[in-house]
């Protein structure tokens, strides 16, 4: 079904309490395994229609956050998404206590038991009011950063739009770029620190209400993480620090020598060459056009997948005045259809979406159709960011329908853009660690923690002629920080896995490829180290992982 097409009311949230506590009873009370699997199933299909109904709610109110009655609806899943985890919940508690849980797991599998009590750890009644209001707030950010819109020679742009004026060639361009963006978080500083002021103490709050010492493990409860803690978190952040951060250095002093700059500014950190960066060639339709026809080459699996996006409109991709920020891709469970959702900006990092999230999407497209229930669909989200990062990797044969004769320059900036982003998302990570553990830090206290990393993790940068960022403020610009507390690490696991996949593919694409869709026909059946192990690959926080990662980018940029 075409997504304008999908039929959206707002669900009856007391029918669908009554009909979970019903499942719950019948659980509890039933006397053959058959019956739980039944009433399960039945839980699923809930579970199936509920969340399509608030996915639709929220990708049609980030296309337009102006839209008054998608901005209600939004607001009301924020309301109400508490509660009804809590009537899930019921049934997971039913699950768990389950007399016949034994053959329960010989059915479904222990893993499934395994994420059902993490689940149940991180959540409780007791807590519903608090995690609405922590929805309220989030809402809050992103509505405050969607309504940016920023004066650009005589226009008012979306913010994503300064994007490109940012990756100028001419360095007064995009330094005014960086200005103009600063500017408008400096006009919201006070509403910025008061709303991550109170998001912190509110997270922490719930926490300690179910007996964890702060958000930071609680927060890696809600994430699912079922195979590492933050003690592996810090080893693999250190491994980052010694190994990728010196290396990082190195390619940052031949970039200043290449761009002819005497020292690397913020606003130069992402032009690679003096002439400027690589941009698509050719207009979004062109672009979209062309990714349309890679992927119908690339194998049947794509070509399937592609062809079903395409014929129901399951993408939304231009940024336009009211639209949130950044990209995502989520998913119409009852449809078993992905959505992709960008802000096109006329740089790369369009062509880095459409592969990016297309690999969430293909993920998501491959596993709906395995026959597994949907707590199986999706794995964990760091390997979630495998099947994205990869992707943008394995595209490679087919960069030259956007780069044209620039594709070189193009594999060499999406190499070194993705190592280099690897010291920032430990920084992002580490960041969120100390405030969780030190509530009570003042805005400008908060600020000098990022400058302490900002020094740990990105030396190479100076930052002294932009104010904004040179008081620390520019953590407030990452919206995971926001809204998807701790979860940033995951992006930079992932991405020492995709660089595994790098590697293969540079010396036997067609066994790189069939090695990537196993992993992700894997699902969530497996962890994340299962399906990394299964694959051959080290895991990101092993002893050396990280050594022999850097070792291999070396070779293709040094």
């Amino acid at each position: 079904m075409k997504f304008y097409d999908m039929p959206y009311s707002r669900p009856d949230i007391e029918a669908l309490q009554d009909k979970l506590k019903k499942l719950q009873e019948k659980i509890q009370q039933a006397s053959e395994v058959e019956e739980i699997i039944a009433a399960y199933d039945e839980v699923c299909a809930l579970s199936e229609e509920y969340s399509t109904l608030g996915s639709l709610a929220y990708v049609r109110h980030t296309i337009n956050t102006e839209d008054e009655f998608y901005d209600k609806e939004n607001d009301f899943f924020d309301e109400v998404g508490p509660s009804v985890a809590d009537a899930f919940q019921g049934v997971s508690r039913a699950m768990l206590a389950s007399p016949r849980r034994a053959e329960l797991e010989a059915h479904y599998g222990s893993l499934l038991f395994l994420n059902t009590e993490i689940s149940v750890r991180c959540f409780s009644s007791e807590i519903i009011d608090l995690a609405a209001e922590e929805n309220r707030l989030q809402s809050e950010y992103q509505k405050l950063i969607a309504s940016a819109t920023i004066e650009w020679e005589g226009e008012q742009i979306p913010l994503p739009m300064l994007g490109r004026h940012k990756q100028s060639a001419d360095r007064q361009i995009r330094q005014r770029a960086f200005l103009k963006d600063a500017e408008f978080f400096d006009s919201k500083r006070e509403e910025l620190d008061s709303l991550y002021d109170r998001l912190i103490k509110l997270r922490n709050r719930q926490a300690r209400m179910l007996g964890y010492e702060n958000f930071v493990k609680m927060g890696y409860d809600r994430l699912g993480r079922n195979c590492y803690g933050p003690e592996k978190v810090a080893a693999f952040r250190e491994q980052i620090k010694e190994h990728i951060v010196p290396l990082v250095s190195r390619l940052k002093e031949a970039q200043r020598e290449r761009i002819g700059v005497e020292a690397l500014h913020l606003y130069d950190d992402t032009v690679m060459f003096k002439e400027g960066n690589v941009t698509p060639k050719g207009s979004s339709d062109e672009l979209l056009a062309a990714a349309i026809d890679m992927y119908k080459a690339m194998s049947g699996e794509t070509a399937e997948f592609i062809e079903f996006m395409q014929e129901n409109g399951l993408y939304d991709l231009l940024s336009k005045s009211g639209k949130a920020p950044g990209g995502y891709c989520t998913e119409f469970a009852a449809y078993k259809a992905p959505f992709i959702f960008s802000n096109f900006n006329g740089t790369s990092g369009d062509v880095d979406v459409l592969t990016h999230e297309a690999g969430h999407a293909f993920a998501y497209y491959t596993a709906a159709r395995q026959g597994i229930i949907p707590d199986y669909i999706s794995p964990t989200i760091e390997a979630c960011e495998v099947h994205s990062m990869s992707m943008e990797f394995l595209t490679a044969p087919w960069h030259k329908a956007f780069f044209g004769e620039d594709t070189d320059r193009y594999e060499y900036y999406h190499a070194a853009d993705a190592l280099n982003f690897i010291p920032y998302g430990c920084m992002v990570d580490e960041f969120q660690h100390i405030m969780y553990e030190n509530e009570d830090l003042t805005p400008d206290e908060r600020n000098k923690v990022w400058l302490e990393l900002e020094a740990k993790y990105r030396p190479h940068l100076e930052l002294s002629d932009l104010p904004f960022y040179s008081r620390g403020g520019g953590w407030q610009r990452q919206l995971h920080i926001y809204l998807y507390p701790l979860y940033y690490i995951d992006y930079c696991m992932a991405q020492t896995v995709a660089f595994q996949f790098y590697a293969e593919s540079l010396k036997n694409w067609d066994a790189a490829f069939k090695k990537y869709l196993a992993f992700v026909k894997g699902a969530g059946t497996k962890t994340f180290e299962e399906l990394v192990k299964g694959a051959g690959m080290p895991l990101p926080y092993e002893a050396n992982c990280l050594k022999t990662t850097a070792e291999i980018i070396a070779e293709k940029l040094l």
